[in-house]
């Protein structure tokens, strides 16, 4: 496994017709829970196909601060020896998330429906971050921000409740990672915890649950929107998780297959949750020749092998409610969009503002530093393709993201001349084998000055 430890420069080039079958790494969202669900059993989880970058690995350093024990006993396998619902310790230091997202509010959840304190911290990117959204719910089941930086953001120090409240729970964005706070704090406590969400998000936290013995049930609410209610205080009991293919991963191999000539790649096992398949809808409607083969199930997700060729792709407008199926995706998408022909409108992308950069904004300076015609009209991005994209211009600056990095990486491969990103280190937070990779499959990457 390859990691990028120190800042550096990449650039990528113009690239022959990209071959070969390839497995993404595992995906992040199911790695973390995996870890939290294990440290919330009682006895031992096994797991395989962990995601062995940073951002989960300090995921599995918290567990353990909070009482499992959690080993790696090989390349992706990993075993967790819980301490159960209520059997968690305050941690002795604080826990240092690094750039993880999705692992600092999780698990502010797990810590809110325990009667201890933790610190969270993580790095200047984390710490731009919104929590507040987060600590609102947890409040009011009983949890005390003891202290916290302006705006209730890291580093800060959590009081979970003495006796958690059960509560019915409204989200105002679409967040799964507000869910599914709510919910791992609700394990705690009595009765039944409830969320409503308008417009419905990934549901792997619902479906693990399950896996390990909880009560949860879903019903549809409005046109696009969830109630999920959870049963408090269950037993939960190990379970083995076989973990697939990360689709937010898996969307770079994938789009520079599509973009450059003559390429023909297929990708392994990648997961198509339905809350999950956004961008794959978006690119078939723009033209893209995907195939979707051997369709099955595994761990309790639907997996299917896919069958990328390159092609000419066409403009489209992508709906405001796709969002919270591809959030993670928009910026490729806006890669791909570049390279078709007409122009594309994705709609009602706020959310890109509060990830771990402002994407929205980091995004469209990068378009218009490679040449590609770009603008932002309110929420919404257009990206006006021809067909070709320059390239060539600074290098891109990626604001300590590791997708804004693997995009415009991907950018490269088949425009006129060669795109660099300003630091290629981020990249281990999510995909340490990103490079190695793709140039397995013949992608042109290198670091350093050109």
């Amino acid at each position: 496994m390859s990691s990028l430890s120190a800042a550096s420069i990449a650039h990528s080039s113009r690239s022959a017709s990209l071959a070969g079958r390839v497995r993404a790494p595992g995906d992040k969202s199911i790695s973390h829970r995996s870890l939290i669900l294990g440290l919330l059993s009682v006895g031992e989880t096994r797991i395989d196909g962990l995601l062995e970058g940073e951002d989960v690995l300090a995921t599995a350093r918290a567990c353990r601060e909070l009482g499992a024990e959690v080993d790696r006993v090989g390349e992706g396998e990993w075993r967790v020896r819980g301490v159960g619902v209520g059997g968690l310790k305050s941690p002795g230091k604080a826990l240092d998330f690094g750039n993880a997202g999705t692992g600092s509010r999780l698990m502010m959840g797990v810590v809110a429906g325990h009667p201890i304190e933790a610190t969270f911290d993580g790095d200047a990117s984390l710490r731009s971050r919104p929590m507040r959204r987060i600590l609102d719910p947890l409040e009011q089941m009983g949890a005390t921000v003891v202290f916290s930086a302006e705006g209730g953001r890291l580093p800060l120090r959590l009081k979970g409740a003495d006796r958690p409240l059960p509560i019915v729970y409204e989200s105002p964005v679409p967040s799964a990672q507000v869910k599914s706070a709510v919910l791992f704090a609700g394990l705690n406590a009595p009765g039944e915890t409830t969320v409503i969400e308008r417009e419905a998000t990934r549901d792997h936290t619902e479906r693990m649950l399950r896996a390990f013995g909880a009560q949860v049930t879903v019903e549809r609410r409005g046109p696009h929107g969830r109630l999920i209610r959870l049963v408090g205080q269950p037993e939960l009991t190990p379970a083995a998780i076989s973990v697939p293919a990360d689709p937010s991963s898996a969307a770079f191999p994938l789009v520079a297959a599509l973009i450059v000539p003559g390429s023909e790649v297929a990708l392994d096992g990648v997961m198509t949750n339905p809350l999950r398949t956004g961008l794959l809808t978006t690119l078939q409607e723009m033209g893209a020749d995907i195939a979707l083969t051997n369709v099955r199930e595994e761990g309790g997700e639907e997996v299917c092998d896919l069958v990328v060729r390159a092609g000419s792709l066409t403009g489209v407008d992508v709906p405001p409610e796709r969002a919270p199926t591809m959030i993670d995706e928009y910026p490729i998408l806006a890669i791909a969009a570049s390279f078709a022909v007409g122009e594309t409108r994705m709609r009602g992308l706020h959310e890109l503002r509060v990830k771990e950069s402002d994407r929205l904004a980091a995004v469209h300076a990068g378009l218009l530093g490679n040449g590609v015609e770009a603008r932002i009209e309110g929420d919404d991005l257009i990206v006006v393709g021809c067909g070709a994209v320059p390239g060539g211009g600074a290098p891109v600056t990626t604001h300590l993201d590791h997708r804004i990095a693997m995009s415009f990486l991907v950018m490269g491969l088949a425009s006129e001349r060669p795109v660099a990103v300003d630091d290629s280190a981020t990249i281990a937070t999510s995909f340490p084998s990103f490079v190695p990779l793709m140039r397995s499959l013949g992608a042109l990457i290198d670091f350093g000055e050109e």
